[in-house]
């Protein structure tokens, strides 16, 4: 979904018209990391300079008019642009002046109508509305306001999806081709964008994400619109493909500043450029253990295995393990296949939940259970915990792969944090098992190597 493709024989080009923040989290540097990810040369017309962070709007310094049309004009001239958006106009001469000079080219123009930052403060002036509605909104290709801007435009108040639908026709009528009024004020656990366009209502839903990490989500979505516009898409999928990448990026935020962090736009491009790395990971580990001999001693009757998450993992799929697992033989041990993504789910779901706890624990192996080897792990200042897989609820045991969540819920929740090793004791039909988190599967096996080694002296 999310890759480069050529426009015309060139990348393609998208420009943000938008200010600068000084946080690095919304504005024109939220656009640049979007297109950047999304395939797309970004280009920039910057209208106003703030000082800001994650909680406050410190000063705003606003540009002349004429060198914002220079700057567009500059990218226009030299690259040409594919697609555009735009995002704080803070003054009406601001608003005039870019839609005087966006209207001399002929390319998709997304409007994000930009009027309070994360923070609250007043990023639009209230004089400022009007020329939007009269200059800009004309112009517009996709408009996306949140609740509080729709309802500004619209003049309505919006309290669910029947209205925003509503919300979104009425604005329609002003002069955007499509308007897309975003969900995440809405009330509910789901978070839906509705978009207007050629008559139709289309809906785009997703769960909620409970995440502080939102600074910069409206210049984001409409940056990544935009990036998906200038990459020839049409309007209903470059605002799905939008959707997806933003609510991304809104779960996999930075966890940085006092206040509202910033989404991480980057997350899809770790996650995919970290692929081949978490293999190349584990075939080291794979071969360090094949080439001890010891670590047959640790290896329980179902068989080693040890897996990798990529950064930022969502399924079983950004998981590797060994295939087949790794097996006890008269020589030591042996992997029965190579590393592969989605070939553990047991592992995966270890490692799906104690992300959630701790990023950097991306990394799992299991050991067969016994208290010596558990000894030798606090001798290493390894922090362990437990659940007991004899209370589990029925509710629980009765549904598919939810065993392994809960039992990490409950080891997490009885020291307080994400160990570094989580064991059980078995149940009927159940083999005891010990599973041991680290940063890389490498490091692990390294470990698993020393732990040999000490419980066989």
């Amino acid at each position: 979904m999310f890759q480069i493709e050529k426009v015309k024989g060139k990348i393609p080009v998208a420009i943000t018209i938008a200010g600068s923040d000084s946080g690095g989290g919304a504005g024109i540097q939220a656009d640049l990391k979007t297109f950047a990810v999304l395939g797309v040369h970004g280009t920039t017309a910057i209208t106003s300079v703030t000082a800001q962070n994650t909680y406050s709007v410190k000063a705003v310094e606003d540009l002349e008019t004429e060198i914002i049309r220079e700057q567009i004009r500059a990218v226009a001239e030299d690259f040409g642009i594919d697609a555009g958006k735009t995002g704080m106009l803070h003054t009406e001469k601001i608003i005039e002046a870019v839609a005087s000079e966006v209207s001399k080219y002929n390319f998709p123009l997304v409007v994000d109508p930009v009027m309070v930052a994360k923070s609250g403060a007043p990023l639009l002036k209230p004089e400022a509305i009007n020329a939007l509605k009269n200059h800009l909104l004309p112009l517009a290709t996709v408009l996306t306001p949140n609740k509080f801007e729709a309802e500004k435009l619209s003049n309505m108040e919006i309290k669910d999806l029947r209205k925003a639908e509503t919300a979104a026709k009425k604005i329609c009528e002003m002069g955007p081709k499509a308007v897309v009024i975003k969900g995440g004020h809405l009330e509910g656990t789901e978070a839906t964008d509705i978009l207007y366009y050629d008559g139709k209502i289309r809906k785009f839903t997703s769960p909620k994400v409970d995440a502080k990490t939102t600074h910069g989500t409206g210049c984001s979505f409409s940056a990544a619109i935009a990036a998906e516009l200038a990459k020839k898409m049409d309007i209903p999928t470059a605002v799905e493909n939008a959707k997806k990448f933003v609510t991304l990026s809104i779960k996999f935020g930075l966890k940085v500043g006092k206040g509202y962090g910033p989404v991480n736009p980057m997350a899809h491009l770790y996650r995919e450029a970290s692929r081949y790395y978490v293999l190349q990971n584990l075939e080291k580990a794979r071969a360090l253990l094949e080439a001890n001999f010891e670590v047959a001693r640790l290896v329980p009757e179902v068989g080693i295995n040890i897996a990798m998450a990529i950064p930022y993992p969502e399924s079983t799929e950004d998981v590797a393990a060994i295939e087949g697992r790794i097996v006890k033989t008269v020589e030591g041990v042996k992997a029965v296949g190579n590393p592969k993504f989605g070939c553990s789910r047991h592992l995966a779901k270890y490692l799906l939940e104690i992300v959630r706890h701790n990023e950097q624990k991306r990394a799992a192996v299991n050991l067969k259970f016994s208290d010596e080897i558990l000894k030798a792990f606090k001798k290493h200042k390894m922090t362990i915990s437990f659940y007991d897989r004899t209370k589990e609820p029925e509710e629980i045991k009765n549904v598919e792969g939810m065993t392994v969540p809960w039992g990490v819920k409950e080891a997490i929740k009885k020291i307080g944090k994400a160990p570094d090793v989580i064991y059980h004791r078995g149940d009927i039909g159940k083999e005891p098992m010990i599973v041991v988190f680290g940063e890389s599967a490498y490091g692990l096996a390294e470990l698993v190597v020393k732990i040999a080694e000490e419980t066989k002296r």
